[in-house]
């Protein structure tokens, strides 16, 4: 039986509040809507990184002098990206952040190797002093992205405490996944992070000492420490059930995920649909409501930050009570659920259809491609259903493994099948979106710049720079996919070019 991904995040449900500000024009970053977690002043390290300890149960790291830079950290190995552990030669911080800052849509797989890229292990930049900050341009830009699971784990690798700057970040993500209390308990065992009074209020009142947070809420008061509309936000998130026509809580410019939380808890829950996509996650909590709970769902399963199986698991929970949007949706995959679980194949071709239908016009194919590619591998289906199919297990991410044997009469398919088998020599492209592709493949071309960028070493910068053609070539911009391509093709980087380029040749994302 498949498994059913369950949801981490443990936040209330959201509702939508008179007067709110309206969805702003522009996305903010992460950096723009931090919460100002700690009171003392940020200053970004210069000298090599003060000594810290090793990595303890309430989540304090330590290291010692010589230890790698915190920019060095990561998750994933040169072994498993195929990322050079020299990965950033000699780039420079402002360069880099440039480039992460294009958070324009990606494709399923540019969007993989991006994250990719901000979770690798490997060398800091050369000639910039010891210290974070592309540690922590890589987190705000998760954070920016709603990859926030794979934001906490890149904290954790550094401790939640290591920087004033670190703990804010993973303050903000523990409250946005659910998990506060185990970023207050980390701040309570480090004395040397003075937490701000809001936090210092808001962790003591999640430890159940009201009575000291209560105080320290008078004191603040009593020294002008707290504007009026902070104590009564604070006041109403201590005390609930305070005279709701008495107080008026401050309507914050931007939210930040403390406020947003406070929010919550006071039972008037701030409407995620213009805030950052971090935000979402709040929607996933079963308190949140089932529909709330899929849109989330589906908003973030777009750019691959969540599990297929997560989805999965929502569509099949319970049985639709209306119709049309997420509803059609949930009761196609039930269905198609039903007919595989009967292993029969009529059954199948008549789910399949109308489902990969929906998922297409949603534009959730490849989670939906990941959950079912293995179980229509070698089914036998015709008509509509077993072309659907095909689609499906070339974007599955074990194209090469479940497209071996298969054939098309039809040379738009045959080209497809041959660049998911890696065996594009001797195969004629179709039109000039597949002629591009194969040029990548078969004879690439890496324009210039990009070139003198990989020969100085700057690896890193160069897929950064690669990145936007792929998405270019995917509105039909075809010189600029074959040059995206050809630059992950150089650099070693061939599965994930195979899978955008399959992304391009079968995803509408034109815009």
């Amino acid at each position: 039986m498949r498994t059913k991904a369950l949801v981490l995040a443990l936040i209330p449900s959201l509702a939508l509040i008179p007067g709110l500000a309206q969805a702003q024009e522009t996305p903010l970053s992460a950096i723009d809507w931090l919460s100002q977690s700690l009171a003392t002043p940020v200053v970004q390290p210069v000298t090599p990184e003060p000594p810290v300890t090793p990595q303890t149960e309430e989540g304090v790291s330590t290291q010692t002098l010589g230890a790698p830079s915190t920019d060095g950290l990561g998750l994933l190995t040169p072994l498993t990206t195929g990322f050079p552990q020299a990965l950033w030669g000699a780039a420079r911080l402002e360069d880099i952040g440039a480039l992460l800052a294009d958070r324009g849509p990606d494709l399923p797989a540019v969007e993989a190797l991006l994250i990719s890229l901000l979770l690798a292990e490997a060398d800091p930049p050369m000639g910039i002093p010891r210290g974070e900050s592309l540690f922590l341009m890589r987190v705000d830009t998760l954070m920016d992205r709603g990859a926030l699971d794979q934001a906490r784990a890149l904290l954790d690798t550094a401790g939640a405490t290591r920087s004033p700057e670190i703990f804010r970040r993973y303050f903000d993500v523990t409250l946005l996944i659910g998990d506060e209390d185990r970023a207050c308990k980390a701040l309570a065992s480090a004395p040397g992070l003075s937490p701000a009074l809001p936090t210092r209020i808001f962790c003591l009142a999640r430890a159940g000492d009201f009575a000291t947070a209560e105080l320290t809420l008078d004191t603040a008061r009593a020294l002008g420490n707290v504007t009026a509309e902070e104590a009564v936000l604070l006041a109403r998130f201590m005390n609930p059930d305070l005279d709701e026509d008495a107080v008026s809580p401050l309507m914050p410019e931007p939210v930040t995920p403390l406020i947003f939380r406070m929010y919550q808890a006071i039972g008037e829950p701030l409407p995620d649909t213009s805030l950052p996509l971090a935000f979402t996650y709040a929607d996933l909590d079963a308190s949140a409501g089932w529909k709330a709970q899929l849109d989330a769902a589906e908003r973030l399963s777009r750019l691959g930050v969540v599990a297929p199986n997560l989805l999965l698991g929502l569509y099949t929970q319970e049985k639709p009570a209306a119709s049309g949007g997420v509803w059609d949706r949930a009761a196609a995959v039930q269905a198609l659920e039903a007919a595989l679980a009967a292993r029969d194949p009529r059954l199948v071709m008549r789910a399949l259809p109308p489902a990969w239908a929906l998922m297409r016009q949603a534009e959730l194919e490849v989670p939906f491609a990941t959950i079912y590619a293995p179980d229509l591998a070698g089914m036998a289906l015709t008509g509509e259903s077993a072309a659907a199919a095909r689609d499906i297990l070339l974007l599955s991410p074990d194209a090469p493994k479940l497209t071996v044997g298969l054939t098309s009469a039809d040379p738009a398919g045959a080209f497809r099948l041959a660049l998911a088998q890696g065996a594009l020599a001797g195969v004629t492209p179709v039109d000039d979106t597949s002629a591009a592709i194969a040029r990548a493949f078969t004879a690439p071309e890496v324009p210039l710049q990009i070139q003198a960028l990989i020969d100085q070493g700057r690896v890193g910068e160069a897929l950064l720079t690669a990145l936007p053609l792929i998405r270019a070539g995917a509105s039909g911009e075809n010189h600029a996919l074959a040059e995206g391509l050809s630059v992950l093709v150089r650099l070693g980087q061939v599965e994930p070019a195979r899978r955008a380029a399959l992304q391009v040749l079968l995803l509408d994302r034109r815009g």
